[in-house]
């Protein structure tokens, strides 16, 4: 998750104004940047300073985390020893399983609430259309009509750029279509563009289309272990994706004569 991290912060630090404020419901005059003082060593993905001088903190989340509104509450604290002021908070969820966190804590006497927002519900048509290339490479993640049309529009804003700046936006999208798996999309819609720039040569999306590749190989795995034993144990299915790639072929072979998942993944 690093890597998408990194790339959103970008964005969002950058050019897409638009998506902040879908978030936030204000403009951000500058970021900052924050390690809370505790023993936690916590620090926040984003805050930044509004218009209006108030405090916006954005969390990114890739996956449901029961602890988020815990993790929260910590971060809003934390930010009030150190400003004196609340921040306004935003978890924006960018994972491809179902949203299922909670976005308050209750207790007797107490109530704490920040907005949850699940980036799929975000209009990708307004992100496409904002002059802020940061809102354009967004709206991959946003809620789309057509996965290959947005795909096309962002590769056409990017065409339009300097140099420098489309090679870094090209990075970003490749990051980007791996949480939405359209790499296969982009390499596709990249051959039709003008660009310079050959995608399919990029480092990022070489190391993108392996590990689509390996993805692929899993699945493939894990079907066969299914049809020969049946539906994984937990324990298996959770072993089984922690492997790296160079244990697949190895157990792709084996699988033809354990003689069960125990033995198979021991």
């Amino acid at each position: 998750m690093q890597e998408y991290d990194a790339a959103l912060k970008l964005l969002l630090q950058g050019s897409a104004t638009v998506t902040v404020r879908e978030l936030t419901g204000t403009a951000v005059t500058k970021w900052l940047n924050v390690e809370l003082p505790k023993v936690r060593n916590l620090r926040l993905d984003l805050l930044g300073e509004t218009v209006d001088g108030g405090l916006v903190h954005v969390e990114l989340q890739s996956s449901n985390d029961a602890n988020m509104p815990l993790r929260m509450a910590e971060y809003c604290l934390d930010v009030f020893r150190l400003f004196g002021k609340f921040p306004r908070q935003v978890v924006l969820y960018v994972g491809e399983a179902a949203l299922s966190m909670e976005s308050e804590l209750r207790g007797y006497d107490v109530c704490f609430q920040y907005r949850l927002v699940d980036i799929r519900t975000l209009d990708g048509d307004r992100l496409l259309e904002s002059e802020g290339v940061g809102d354009n490479l967004i709206a991959i993640l946003a809620r789309l009509r057509d996965d290959k049309e947005t795909v096309h529009r962002i590769l056409e804003r990017i065409a339009s750029l300097a140099a420098a700046e489309r090679e870094t936006a090209l990075a970003q999208l490749t990051i980007l279509a791996g949480l939405r798996h359209l790499w296969a999309t982009v390499e596709q819609e990249t051959r039709k563009m003008p660009i310079d720039l050959d995608i399919r040569e990029h480092e990022l999306f070489k190391a993108a289309r392996q590990e689509g590749r390996q993805e692929g190989e899993m699945t493939i795995l894990r079907r066969v272990i299914e049809e020969r034993f049946g539906a994984l144990p937990k324990w298996a299915a959770e072993k089984l994706a922690s492997l790296p790639a160079s244990k697949l072929e190895d157990l792709s072979v084996r699988v033809l004569y354990a003689k069960g998942v125990d033995e198979l993944l021991k």
